[in-house]
């Protein structure tokens, strides 16, 4: 029995003498641990970017962007319009009865377009017509009866002389034919207000038939036949106040909104190019007609109609167009003088009016600098003086950067 206990006290592992070298292990790799970790953490303090996080761009010389061509001193954007249409009613209030139209129809002048229920007009212009008739009936015999009393005034006027007849007789006939006379003056009124009549009737009818007021092509189809039109709105909100509307696609021109800053650019007969939003390689010769002489209050905008020097097909009203005001042309060579500065994004400028604010990057500052602006469109700004091609100018957060900030570019 003890041998058993012996041997049982040789095979029991005593743990109590590795417990210490165990701990000691356990503690080294914990502080290792920590002193891995506040270390990072003292790198990436001392490594980390300072001051705003900015973009950059690169100033290019005008001549070198597509943004704004050549030449172009203001940029502004506008539409298409028409400076001749019409919605083409009615003059009367009828009901539509024919309609000869389709949305884009060519439409000659004087062209039936539409046609109104003429039955009712129809049968006021007969009434017209038979009143002027029995005017003309009464008119004719009264001058009868006139031409009759005139020959009796006439016996009863030889027979006094001789004492024939008596003064009354001879009195009674003069007074039969001034009142015939007068008679007839009054049928001639009758027949003159009969004939007006038939002629009011006339028009009436001849309203009926809705013609274009001119060539162009229809645009809008605003009625059916079975609709009541009249040239007023009517309280129901069922009558049509239109037919539809002609545009004359040779009166088309472009209206833009140009700052009121920059409106000193542009002069009437100034040499422009438009390029529809639809076709933005395609480049139309124009030239400004008018600077309409008042501004937007609320916009401090100034409208201006430019003419379009090219006509074709593609050109609709309402297209949105851009308009590139061109500089003066010399006056030998008939070219385009070039514009002096350079091409920024816009987001790379503080605008105001006709001045502006960029920063320009030096290492890990920036530098607050005024330029001069000259044209812009909607992603690119044309600087006129103030600032080089090849320089570097910060994008980013503009209102928090100052003069001499830091910043770190982000990639």
């Amino acid at each position: 029995m003890e041998d058993k206990t012996a041997l049982l006290n040789q095979l029991r592992i005593d743990r109590g003498s590795d417990g210490a070298p165990a701990g000691k292990t356990a503690l080294w790799i914990s502080v290792g641990i920590f002193v891995v970790v506040v270390a990072g953490a003292a790198i990436w303090w001392f490594a980390r970017p300072r001051g705003l996080p900015v973009r950059i761009a690169t100033a290019q010389a005008v001549a070198d962007t597509g943004a704004l061509g050549a030449g172009s001193v203001l940029d502004a954007s506008g539409y298409v319009v028409a400076r001749r249409q019409a919605t083409v009613a009615s003059k009367i209030t009828d009901k539509m009865v024919e309609l000869d139209i389709e949305e884009g129809d060519h439409v000659k002048e004087g062209q039936v377009i539409a046609r109104l229920d003429d039955t009712n007009i129809r049968a006021s212009l007969g009434a017209a017509r038979a009143q002027l008739e029995y005017a003309k009936a009464g008119l004719a015999e009264t001058e009868v009866n006139l031409a009759n009393a005139r020959r009796d005034y006439e016996r009863q006027k030889s027979l006094i002389k001789g004492h024939f007849v008596s003064q009354a007789a001879f009195d009674n006939s003069q007074t039969a034919m001034d009142a015939l006379s007068a008679q007839l003056a009054t049928q001639r009124s009758n027949v003159e207000v009969a004939g007006r009549n038939v002629e009011v009737a006339q028009r009436n009818l001849d309203d009926t038939i809705v013609r274009a007021p001119f060539s162009g092509v229809v645009t809008v189809k605003a009625a059916q036949p079975g609709e009541i039109v009249s040239p007023i709105s009517a309280g129901g909100g069922f009558t049509r106040t239109g037919i539809g509307t002609i545009v004359d696609m040779d009166s088309l021109e472009i209206q833009v909104d140009v700052n009121e800053n920059f409106i000193n650019r542009v002069q009437p007969d100034q040499k422009a190019i438009a390029k529809l939003n639809a076709y933005p390689e395609w480049q139309i010769p124009a030239h400004v007609i008018a600077v309409i002489p008042t501004a937007d209050r609320s916009k401090g905008t100034v409208t201006v109609r430019i003419a379009l020097d090219q006509k074709d097909p593609r050109i609709l009203p309402e297209m949105g167009v851009r308009v590139s005001f061109l500089a003066d042309t010399s006056g030998g060579g008939g070219e385009t003088k070039p514009v002096p500065g350079v091409s920024l994004p816009a987001e790379a400028v503080q605008v105001s009016g006709s001045v502006g604010v960029v920063f320009v990057v030096h290492d890990a500052t920036v530098e607050r600098r005024a330029v001069r602006l000259g044209a812009s469109s909607s992603d690119r700004v044309t600087v006129l003086s103030g600032l080089s091609p090849g320089e570097r100018v910060a994008i980013g957060d503009l209102a928090q950067m100052k003069d001499g900030g830091a910043i770190h570019i982000e990639q």
